[in-house]
């Protein structure tokens, strides 16, 4: 038993295609086709410009974080060579205060050996007054090579800096 809808398609199911000749109907077809290559040619087009310019974004930002790394690395060595400079300034800087302590205590012991050797006050004032005017003459002595050295150590230890901060700005005009 077919229903009516069999019946209705059953002929146009069962009929053999017929070749499809071109006619007017498929022209309109081929012209549709000429409407969407050009879009499709533009759209590869921009394609490609965008993988272009992705590209040579891209070895440009490597070759700037190259550059980065690079100065990176050079502005830590400065670093590490003005911390080292600086580290023994400063040695010399405590080995110098030492010696200038060392100096004052000894001259301290020798002048309460001298005190104990004086017979009149006149003797006394005369011994504190020249040891005085020693002290005074050794701290200035020592200030001014303390004073030296503190200089010497903190232009060392800024010149690795410097040097780096000079090539840096050089290379970066």
């Amino acid at each position: 038993m077919t229903t009516e809808i069999e019946t209705v398609v059953a002929p146009v199911v069962e009929a053999p295609a017929a070749p499809v000749a071109e006619t007017s109907a498929t022209a309109p077809m081929a012209d549709v086709a000429k409407l969407f290559e050009a879009p499709i040619k533009s759209m590869t087009e921009a394609q490609d410009k965008v993988r272009a310019a992705l590209e040579k974004g891209l070895t440009e930002t490597r070759a700037n974080y190259a550059k980065v790394k690079s100065a990176t690395d050079e502005a830590t060595s400065a670093l590490e060579a003005s911390y080292a400079t600086a580290k023994t300034g400063v040695a010399e800087i405590n080995t110098k205060a030492i010696e200038a302590l060392k100096a004052t205590a000894e001259a301290n012991f020798e002048f309460a050996k001298s005190v104990f050797a004086v017979k009149t006050i006149s003797d006394f004032v005369a011994l504190q007054t020249e040891f005085t005017r020693k002290q005074i003459e050794m701290l200035t002595a020592q200030s001014k090579d303390l004073g030296a050295l503190a200089q010497k150590v903190a232009n060392d230890s800024v010149e690795p800096i410097k040097a780096q901060v000079a090539k840096t700005f050089k290379v970066a005009v």
